[in-house]
């Protein structure tokens, strides 16, 4: 049976209390943690950068999955690898050269994601696709937490994950905006193992934060 991970997105936490919030993850069963890197022109919102992810470091060993939402990445990753961020992941737009920020990050001894947003094709990642170690899936457009999951990005997932076998590569399909307890089944069904979710683990069933992790899970 595919074991699925559960990857909440602190976009949703209580900022004044993030320490507390991502022990709390770590008590409820979160295996990573997601980190949202918003540079305000990459993506229309400004979040969190390296100092916050290293003073935040100190509250888990589970593996920080750092999602970058910034332009121009390449020169910005050693200062989130130094920060802490066990795994990074950048978008194919937000470099010049996506193969050579893969290669820094590997150098890094980090793993590497690339991102895709709901409009980039597949086809811009399967020049590098031997080269990552996840694929992250956005089913929303990225910039702001709360919004509602786009049905098409079921079709992506199945074509990916698809591609995946076909070439017999062992990389995690990670899918991120608008999961809830009623989309789960169908996402992991069409072939996700890590589900990013925010609004879903924080706010639903009064905060219980370990009961809704086991509902993703479970589903």
């Amino acid at each position: 049976m595919q074991k699925i991970k559960i990857s909440p997105s602190i976009l949703s936490a209580d900022f004044s209390q993030l320490g507390a919030e991502i022990k709390k993850l770590e008590a409820a069963g979160a295996d990573l943690i997601h980190v949202d890197v918003m540079d305000g022109h990459f993506v229309p919102n400004l979040t969190i950068g390296p100092p916050i992810i290293k003073s935040l470091r100190k509250f888990t060993k589970i593996p920080f999955d750092v999602h970058l939402m910034i332009s121009p990445v390449h020169k910005y990753i050693k200062d989130y690898a130094d920060a802490g961020a066990d795994i990074i992941t950048i978008h194919p737009e937000a470099t010049d050269n996506l193969l050579e920020s893969i290669k820094l990050i590997k150098s890094l001894n980090k793993k590497v994601g690339v991102s895709l947003n709901p409009e980039t094709s597949l086809d811009e990642l399967y020049p590098v696709i031997s080269q990552v170690d996840l694929v992250l899936i956005m089913s929303v457009n990225p910039g702001f937490g709360g919004q509602k999951f786009i049905q098409e990005t079921i079709d992506k997932i199945k074509k990916l994950k698809a591609k995946l076998n076909e070439l017999n590569l062992k990389i995690e399909i990670e899918v991120d905006g608008g999961i809830n307890f009623e989309n789960s089944k169908s996402i992991i069904q069409s072939g996700a193992d890590i589900l990013v979710s925010g609004t879903t683990i924080f706010k639903s069933n009064k905060g219980n934060i370990k009961k809704n992790i086991e509902i993703l899970k479970s589903n």
